[in-house]
């Protein structure tokens, strides 16, 4: 399958706001009908998002996001500082080292996935990572609340298809994980 690129061309540029995590713009375009137009993009380093897998157990963390107002239970995920990019497979073997503690003999890429192609510019990649030794989590300071803790895959199903976990990247991980799993 191939996907056709749009004809759209960006006119103009510019910068609304940055921070350390994110950027904003607005482009200015013109479609291929002619018609002109806005896109707003946001712009995050790219991700890496590990699902850890010990026998029928995976590890989930569980953290606070403001934007929601509620805590998240979700897979060991994050990016570079400042914008910068890297190495994924050095980038889902530090996540997964800072957030739980366990280091992975193994990782095996899942996929991609495109964070929120509409308006954010972010891809990631996500790893399997077996063969885990525990460790101590090596948290930034605004993970310093994170939980992190084991459930059994049908418990993981169960808290997805009741609505307790919510984040779609782990959602979209896990479906990954199945899809690898039947080949």
């Amino acid at each position: 399958m191939t996907t056709g690129e749009a004809r759209v061309e960006q006119l103009d540029s510019r910068h609304i706001y940055r921070n350390p995590w994110i950027e904003v713009r607005e482009d200015s375009i013109r479609r291929s009908d002619g018609s002109t137009g806005i896109y707003g993009v946001v712009r995050r380093a790219d991700f890496a998002l590990v699902v850890p897998l010990e026998g029928t157990r995976l590890h989930l963390v569980e953290q606070y996001r403001y934007p929601i107002r509620q805590r998240c239970w979700e897979f060991p995920a994050g990016t570079l500082p400042g914008h910068e990019t890297g190495d994924p497979v050095e980038l889902a073997r530090r996540e997964l080292r800072e957030e739980t503690g366990l280091r992975a003999g193994t990782l095996t890429y899942l996929g991609r996935l495109d964070a929120a192609p509409a308006t954010l510019d972010q891809h990631g990649s996500v790893y399997l990572a077996t063969d885990l030794t525990p460790g101590e989590p090596e948290r930034e300071p605004e993970e310093q609340d994170m939980r992190a803790a084991w459930f059994e895959r049908a418990e993981v199903e169960t808290m997805i298809r009741d609505g307790v976990i919510t984040d779609a990247h782990t959602v979209a991980a896990y479906t990954l994980l199945l899809l690898w799993e039947r080949n």
